[in-house]
């Protein structure tokens, strides 16, 4: 039967039915010819024999022909692909093959099969070249039936364990590989044989009968062998090993999550946790990660292991475990590791170098000892066969170790392994000295800015006061906006708000100046607007003459002076260039004051102007920033609607609790968000009145003879109060005060005391002279009396007003149970 009459599921191959066969002498030269030889090039044996076989080749091959024959010659014959020539003059690819007829006696013949390239998928496909590219093949390869029992395999196929081919005819791959999943495999099987799909490079991980104690790769791919119906007889699989080249994967995917997750973060402890996180379970069963102490405060390790000559103390600052917590350590997140001198980890983290133990001794001790009463567990108890420290190190600084255990997996810790644990904890100790670094100037600057803010707030009787603060450098927590409160003299007390351009340290530098100057023109006793232009010369000779970012940076700064007096229930205001504070009346109706705004600092301009306006009683001043008014709706490019903003803070004002402090945490929250576009500073005070019985004054004629009746008003008035104890020293300083007046002053003299948190005397006078502190030799007759004053007083003073001048000074009164301690301010914490 030729090749025409065969079915497409029959065979295709090289072989002696399909293939036309020639006979030639030793020469070259056609002897014999077949009709098969027609049907494919088309001659009859008449045209053919006689002639050179060369000449029924195309002119490239019948080059090849002198070649070809001595091949012949020296090897008994040759297959291959030639391009002949039909009758009709077109090229036909051929299959052929050449083998000796005869040797001897007589010279040797040759007969050539020749066979059509058309629907032919190979050549000389004989059985013994199959069986060789079957046997001989890298691949493991093997052949079950529809049961899934192996029928046939190669010898490569024994390098996976299971024992040699003849050992595995009629047996299950289960039967052979207890320790492999067959059931995914066979389901694969299955499928193929179900649906006649190949499935083309299937990854299976496990471990194999050959090395049960590290996991194995394969690469395999399955399909199905039919007859020549297209019933399904078997599966014919393939398996190539590719361990190496999935370690290499793995390793590379641990690296790139490495990469993701760890450093997510400026905190010590977090870039710890995230290094052992990383490696569990991709590369250890459990993980520890201690740090020097000095590390987690973010100073720099000093030289040498702290601790004493037979223990090392570092700290836990990571762990994880495969199993759920860390069952394997005693020691928690914070606590400190006690490692013996000596032992492995103390050797990396002296050294610098890693410390890799294959396999370890399981009668070993873990090195580590919890203290405080619990015992660390052996290795035998924790069942750890495999050991890798590796030392967190950076910049030729060694910070802490990392240490790697196996316990679960069966395969122990290799060279390659140590290799990736040293990459992805560099990349790790990277992260943890940057965090480091990152606390020591985080922790700076928290430093600078307790420093620059106020965190409690002095004792005074004027007004009950709270303040939130809220930075938009969320991280380092410093910005230019800043608040205060002082007390001034007369029971009065001064409130601040104030904005310099700029975050951070610049800004906070440029505030902390300008904080201090303003504390400084407070104790001159000066008014609100005097402050300002005192303020507003301060900062342009900085900019003019220093020349420091402070000092230019404080140039366009805005800030707000308020001054209320809780005797008259009047209250000052001047403003350079900041927003009007809200008004909250007692009745809890918002408003918003008219204020006179003079230039930024340093701009110069108009001078500065003050207004003044009575309070009522428990009215509450919302002094605050523009970084209040300019937020929550603000967008990229467009200018913050300061009126929007200020119709927020009334409704914001009106919904709030009416506790202070709620009240104020309230409105900011309401107000800004998470991450501010700009500093946020708002002071909230509620004003108090002294009370009639807290104040008495008396107008005193310009006479020497009624100093002794203003002493005896005064000890009268100290008997009411149950200040007899002060009778003594105030006779002196009113005394001393009252005949200073009268003797250099003019105009109408009055003498005041008030009593708050200490006994205040003050004698107001016309005059405009200052008074000034003598210290007069023994031999001088006068010029005491402001020295007695001072020397029996905790404070004292004078301000100007606009009639003239009051002397004061204050005597301090025991603690009172009716007054508290400052006020603590619930200013938010900086950072993250």
């Amino acid at each position: 039967m030729g090749t025409s009459e065969q079915s497409d599921t029959g065979r295709q191959g090289f072989d002696v039915a399909d293939a036309a066969p020639m006979l030639l002498d030793a020469h070259g030269v056609v002897t014999g010819w077949s009709d098969e030889g027609g049907r494919l090039l088309g001659y009859e044996a008449a045209d053919v024999v006689g002639r050179e076989a060369a000449t029924l080749l195309l002119p490239a091959d019948a080059a090849r022909v002198p070649e070809l024959a001595e091949r012949c010659r020296t090897s008994g014959g040759w297959s291959g692909i030639l391009g002949a020539r039909h009758r009709d003059g077109h090229p036909v690819s051929v299959m052929v093959r050449v083998v000796e007829a005869q040797r001897s006696p007589g010279p040797t013949r040759w007969i050539v099969l020749v066979s059509g390239m058309d629907g032919a998928p190979g050549w000389d496909m004989s059985r013994s070249v199959l069986e060789q590219m079957a046997s001989r093949s890298p691949l493991g390869i093997a052949i079950v039936d529809t049961d899934l029992r192996y029928v046939w395999s190669n010898a490569a196929l024994e390098q996976f364990g299971g024992g040699p081919a003849r050992e595995r005819v009629g047996r299950r791959l289960a039967d052979i590989q207890p320790g492999l999943d067959a059931e995914r495999l066979e389901a694969k099987m299955r499928q193929v044989l179900e649906t006649g799909e190949s499935i083309v490079g299937y990854e299976h991980v496990g471990r194999v009968r050959s090395a049960p104690h590290r996991e194995c790769a394969h690469a395999m791919s399955f399909m199905r062998l039919s007859d020549d119906n297209g019933h399904p007889l078997g599966v014919y699989y393939t398996a190539m090993d590719i361990t190496e080249r999935y370690l290499v994967r793995r390793r590379l995917a641990l690296l790139d999550r490495a990469g993701e997750h760890i450093g997510r973060s400026l905190d010590v402890v977090q870039t710890a946790q995230e290094l052992a996180d990383v490696a569990v379970p991709g590369l250890a069963d459990f993980v520890v990660v201690d740090l020097l102490e000095s590390v987690l405060e973010g100073t720099e390790p000093a030289a040498g292991a702290p601790g004493g000559p037979d223990t090392v103390l570092l700290r836990r600052a990571g762990h994880r475990s495969v199993r759920d917590g860390v069952p394997e350590t005693v020691i928690g997140i914070g606590d400190t590791a006690r490692y013996p001198a000596g032992s492995p980890p103390v050797r990396v983290l002296c050294s610098g170098e890693s410390w890799h133990e294959e396999r370890m001794d399981p009668r070993a001790k873990d090195w580590a000892a919890a203290g405080q009463g619990r015992v660390a567990p052996s290795f035998a108890e924790l069942g750890v066969h495999s050991m890798m420290i590796v030392p967190i190190r950076s910049r030729g600084i060694t910070m802490g170790v990392t240490s790697f255990f196996r316990r679960d997996r069966p395969d122990p810790f290799g060279t390659d392994d140590l290799a990736l644990a040293e990459e992805f904890v560099s990349r790790a100790a990277i992260c943890v000295d940057n965090a480091r670094r990152y606390t020591r100037e985080r922790d700076a600057a928290l430093v600078l800015q307790r420093s620059l803010l106020p965190s409690h707030l002095p004792e005074q009787d004027a007004v009950d006061v709270t303040a939130c603060y809220r930075p938009a450098d969320a991280l380092t927590g410093l910005g230019g906006d800043w608040f205060d409160v002082i007390p001034l003299s007369g029971a009065r007390v001064a409130l601040v708000v104030g904005d310099v351009p700029g975050h951070g340290i610049d800004g906070a530098a440029a505030m902390g100046r300008l904080r201090t100057a303003v504390q400084t023109l407070a104790d001159l006793d000066l008014p609100p607007e005097e402050v300002l232009a005192h303020l507003d010369d301060l900062v342009s000779r900085g900019a003019r003459e220093e020349g420091a970012r402070s000092a230019v940076q404080a140039v366009g700064a805005s800030c707000q002076y308020v001054v209320y007096d809780p005797v008259s229930g009047r209250c000052a205001v001047a403003s350079a260039a900041h927003p009007a504070p809200a008004l909250v009346a007692p009745d809890g109706a918002v408003s918003f004051p008219e204020i006179p705004v003079g230039p930024a600092l340093g701009t110069g301009g108009l001078p500065f102007e003050a207004t003044e306006f009575p309070l009522a009683e428990g009215s509450v001043l919302a002094l605050h920033t523009d970084g209040l008014l300019a937020v929550g709706r603000r967008e990229p490019g467009r200018e913050p609607d300061l009126e929007e903003g200020r119709e927020r803070l009334r409704e914001a004002l009106e919904r709030a609790d009416p506790s202070l402090e709620n009240r104020c945490v309230a409105v900011v929250d309401a107000l800004v968000p998470a991450r501010p576009y700009d500093d946020v500073a708002l002071l909230m005070a509620r004003t108090r009145r002294l009370g009639a019985g807290q104040v008495a004054s008396w107008d005193v004629e310009s006479d020497p003879a009624v100093v002794a009746d203003a002493r005896k008003m005064v000890t009268r008035q100290l008997a009411e109060w149950g200040l007899d104890e002060l009778a003594f020293t105030t006779e002196l300083v009113v005394s001393e005060l009252v005949t200073n007046a009268i003797r250099y002053a003019s105009g109408p003299i009055r003498l005041r005391l008030i009593v708050e948190r200490a006994l205040i005397c003050e004698v107001s006078d016309a005059g405009a002279s200052a008074p000034h502190l003598r210290h007069p030799r023994t031999t001088d007759e006068g010029g005491r009396g402001l020295f007695l004053v001072s020397q029996f007083s905790e404070r004292w003073g004078a301000r100007y007003t606009l009639e003239g001048k009051i002397i004061w000074a204050e005597q301090s009164l025991a603690e009172r149970p009716d007054h508290a301690g400052g006020t603590d301010l619930p200013v938010e914490p900086a950072g993250p």
